[in-house]
């Protein structure tokens, strides 16, 4: 190994995340034009909900959201929301 340094120039500045998320929608991001604010998922569920499976039904359950064109966790949202609906009357 030499002894010589390389030196390196500043770094760049980074873009915010805003303008970064908008970049993948081939849209500028501005300070004038902040984006639309969206309640994050962890603002809505907030209970995590494990349970094990065999290695063939999660196959089968993530076959089955990728068809429909939701993820996993949308879809079992829904199917526990038909299976237990909130009538207002304790399970």
């Amino acid at each position: 190994m030499s002894g010589k340094r390389i030196a390196f120039g500043a770094k760049p500045a980074a873009p915010t995340a805003d303008a970064w998320v908008q970049q993948g929608n081939g849209a500028e991001a501005t300070v004038e034009t902040p984006p639309q604010v969206v309640a994050p998922k962890a603002d809505i569920y907030t209970a995590r909900l494990t349970i094990d499976v065999t290695p063939e039904l999660r196959g089968r359950i993530k076959v089955a959201a990728f068809r429909q064109g939701v993820t996993v966790a949308e879809m079992v949202r829904d199917l526990l929301e038909t299976r237990f609906p909130d009538d207002g009357a304790d399970a």
